[in-house]
């Protein structure tokens, strides 16, 4: 990419979206980089100036998530390509599942994709040109025990995603799906929480927890390198 974009990145604060943010700005497009908490992108503005853009952004908020796509629109002029990256995971059986935790994943992980895109699409639309990026996973592939939520928000994004890129072909505007599979992210640690496993499912969980709890950190996949392999889709 040798010209100039505009991106726009949920979740650019830490892991996968930070790595791309700085990945973006580094290569000269220009970024509205957003996050539930704005003030964390500082250092992005440090270093890059006018060339970026801080926005709070809670990807739930339908309305907020047309408001970054306008500050996009504002102050540069355009949108070319949307990173839908925003996400976390918590794990519980199902039967010992939060009914509030499982809704607010999936109020996460795919209403948030379903906002922030559909925000977008008009501009993109009249465009004549776009990108939208969705930052699944390998697990929207196969199932593991714990993260039902998860799993069940981002298989609703393939299907999504599907549909949608159907639809606005005929518009100039493409649809990229992108399964991470262990990456040396946060993902499972300061974002994820554990529910008390009750003692019926020990047996299949303990293990599984303390494999995951010993590789936190020693994950095969490199996020800097990921996010180079993002920017040139």
């Amino acid at each position: 990419m040798s010209q100039s974009q505009v991106w726009l990145i949920t979740g650019s604060s830490r892991g996968l979206g930070q790595q791309l943010a700085q990945a973006v700005l580094a290569a000269g497009h220009r970024l509205i980089a957003t996050a539930r908490q704005p003030q964390q992108l500082q250092p992005l503005v440090d270093r890059y100036g006018e060339q970026v853009v801080t926005v709070a952004l809670d990807v739930t908020d339908a309305a907020a998530a047309k408001r970054a796509v306008h500050i996009a629109v504002e102050r540069f002029g355009r949108l070319d390509v949307l990173v839908n990256n925003a996400g976390y995971g918590n794990i519980a059986p199902v039967e010992e599942a939060d009914d509030a935790d499982f809704r607010a994943q999936v109020d996460t992980n795919f209403y948030g994709v379903f906002n922030v895109t559909r925000a977008a699409l008009p501009v993109l639309r009249q465009q004549g040109s776009g990108h939208i990026i969705q930052i699944s996973t390998i697990g929207a592939r196969l199932g593991m025990p714990g993260l039902s939520a998860y799993h069940t928000a981002k298989w609703a994004v393939e299907g999504f995603s599907e549909s949608l890129a159907k639809e606005i072909a005929p518009f100039g505007v493409k649809v990229t799906m992108v399964e991470p599979g262990g990456f040396r992210t946060d993902w499972a640690g300061s974002s994820m929480s554990i529910a008390p496993i009750g003692t019926a499912y020990q047996p299949l969980f303990t293990p599984m927890l303390e494999y995951l709890q010993q590789h936190n950190g020693h994950q095969p996949g490199d996020p800097a390198k990921a996010a180079q392999v993002i920017l040139q889709l």
